[in-house]
C-alpha cells in the first residue's frame, strides 16, 4: 500500500458516501440506503493493508483478503454499524469500525479461531454474524504476541 495515499481526500470520499446515503434515505422513507457489500470491504482492505503492512490479495478471493510479509492469510472486516459477518475460519482476523463522519478504530486483531469460536451459529446465508461488543470483549484477552504489530495508526 502506497506511503503517499491521500487520505484525507479518502476521508471526505467516504464522508460524501455518508452524506448521499443520509439524503437517499430521507428522500424515501422506511428504505435503507446503507453502504455495504464490496465497497466498504473495499475500503476496509486498503485501510489495514496501510495500518498493518500487508500484501492485499486479488480483489474477491475467496477466504482470505491480505497475507502478512511471514505469509500468514489475514481477513479483513469493516463496519460502520454493530456486527460483522464471517463464512470461514480465517487464519487471522482484523476488524474495524468507523462510524458516520468518525475515526476508524481497531477492534478486533487476532487469531481467527478466536473469533470463530465465539461466532452465532451459521445463518442460511453462509455466514456467522458477531456482534463489534463481543469482538472488542475477546480482544482484550488477545496476547500482543498474537496481533499484528500496527505500523501506522487509522489514517481515516
Amino acid at each position: 500500500m502506497s506511503a503517499d495515499t491521500k487520505w484525507a481526500k479518502v476521508a471526505c470520499y467516504l464522508d460524501d458516501l455518508y452524506t448521499a446515503s443520509a439524503g437517499l434515505e430521507r428522500m424515501f422513507p422506511g428504505r435503507k440506503f446503507t453502504l455495504d457489500g464490496h465497497l466498504v470491504g473495499s475500503i476496509g482492505e486498503v485501510v489495514a493493508a496501510y495500518m498493518f503492512g500487508l500484501d492485499l490479495n486479488p480483489a474477491s478471493t475467496q477466504g482470505h483478503d491480505a497475507k502478512t510479509s511471514d505469509s500468514r492469510d489475514v481477513e479483513i472486516k469493516l463496519t460502520q454499524g454493530t456486527h460483522v459477518a464471517i463464512r470461514y475460519e480465517p487464519q487471522h482476523l482484523i476488524v474495524l469500525h468507523r462510524p458516520k463522519g468518525g475515526r476508524m478504530r481497531v477492534v478486533f486483531n487476532g487469531p481467527g479461531v478466536v473469533a470463530w469460536r465465539a461466532a452465532d451459529k451459521m445463518r442460511k446465508n453462509g455466514q456467522r454474524p458477531i456482534s463489534l461488543k463481543k469482538l472488542s470483549k475477546l480482544a482484550e484477552d488477545v496476547p500482543e504476541c498474537d496481533r499484528l504489530p500496527e505500523k501506522r495508526k487509522p489514517p481515516i
